[in-house]
């Protein structure tokens, strides 16, 4: 079936979907709320699945000449003990694919290069989703986890739910010889090396519904993890108020169905998840395909975005169930070696791919 589709959103789920629906013979138009491309931000973990969504939309090649080689690390206790190793080589063993890190300025710049630049318009908010139906034969929400677009098929009666942590995050220019994370009692801080001297970070803190927010954060995270071994201490003594970014962690409540007669919902807008299994960018894209896929050659459009649902909304609803189980278990502050012996059996059978 070809026809016209806009996408709401221009992250990296709306450019990927933007991609594969024109693979698909669509013609689309993107709507970025942004002004532009973001020119800083964090590292992702590239995962088998998502790098094979990659290919299929014609850009993967570019993304490992992008990316660097996840390597492997540990996860350890704040006095620098190990509890676990994290073998991402086990990954490539049996996928024949590594764990890639780029950062997310260069996957959205790669996506948004492999568009025509007539298809992707920025500063185009949108405020009422459904009469782009008047328009166009399809809509797409991947305006992430605050969508005008679910929100317009849903409601109010999916909201987001608070995790019970606030985390912050960053890079700095200091160098970390090992990635990984470090588990306290209600804390945990991750480092990730992205070369260059650089060091992806991130720290998140049990907190209650209502908690006020610290009047520095650098000061904070100082305060919180001062005293945790020699890597996480010279990430800390490299922050800089500017380069600190803090949010409370949510997910969203389980949705009946992705789809809606000629709308269909993917990514953080369809099935947003907290970030403790690094999955929320892997699953856009596959989400991505997946669509582009299912609507391919459909002769009915809401028939076909019916199979998509069922392709995509059960896989992705098990990862953001996992992905809640894994931020407890890594904020637990009670019966801690219960805490590690089930990290190590979680871990025996390697990291999610």
């Amino acid at each position: 079936m070809d026809g016209r589709a806009v996408v709401v959103g221009g992250g990296i789920g709306g450019l990927a979907a933007g991609l594969g629906l024109r693979a698909a013979g669509w013609q689309v138009t993107v709507l970025e709320r942004s002004p532009g491309l973001p020119e800083t931000g964090t590292g992702l973990g590239i995962w088998p699945g998502a790098m094979r969504a990659l290919d299929a939309l014609g850009v993967g090649d570019e993304v490992r000449r992008r990316a660097r080689r996840q390597a492997g690390g540990s996860i350890r206790r704040p006095d620098g003990s190990r509890i676990a190793t994290i073998d991402v080589g086990r990954i490539e063993r049996r996928h024949g694919e590594p764990v890639h890190l780029v950062t997310r300025p260069a996957l959205l710049t790669t996506l948004a290069a492999a568009l025509p630049p007539e298809a992707l318009r920025f500063a185009a908010p949108v405020a009422d989703p459904g009469a782009l139906l008047d328009a166009y034969d399809l809509v797409v929400g991947a305006d992430g986890i605050n969508s005008v677009v679910r929100a317009s098929v849903h409601g109010g009666r999916y909201p987001l739910r608070y995790a019970g942590t606030v985390a912050w995050r960053g890079v700095v220019d200091a160098e970390s010889a090992e990635g990984g994370e470090t588990w306290g009692r209600g804390r945990k801080f991750g480092l990730t090396p992205v070369g260059g001297g650089r060091t992806n970070w991130y720290a998140s803190v049990s907190l209650p519904p209502g908690h006020p927010a610290p009047a520095d954060d650098v000061a904070e995270l100082r305060r919180l993890f001062g005293d945790w071994h020699p890597p996480v201490r010279r990430v800390l003594d490299a922050l800089t108020p500017a380069g600190v970014l803090r949010h409370e962690i949510r997910d969203l409540t389980p949705l009946p169905s992705y789809v809606a007669g000629r709308v269909a919902l993917l990514g953080d807008a369809a099935h947003a998840m907290t970030p403790d299994l690094g999955q929320g960018a892997c699953q856009a894209l596959i989400d991505a395909v997946a669509l582009a896929e299912c609507v391919r050659d459909a002769t009915d459009l809401p028939a076909a975005l019916r199979t998509y649902d069922r392709r995509r909304r059960r896989p992705t609803q098990r990862i953001a169930a996992g992905a809640r189980w894994a931020g407890r278990l890594s904020q637990a502050r009670r019966m801690l070696p219960v805490r590690d012996a089930v990290l190590r059996l979680a871990l025996a059978a390697g990291p999610p791919a």
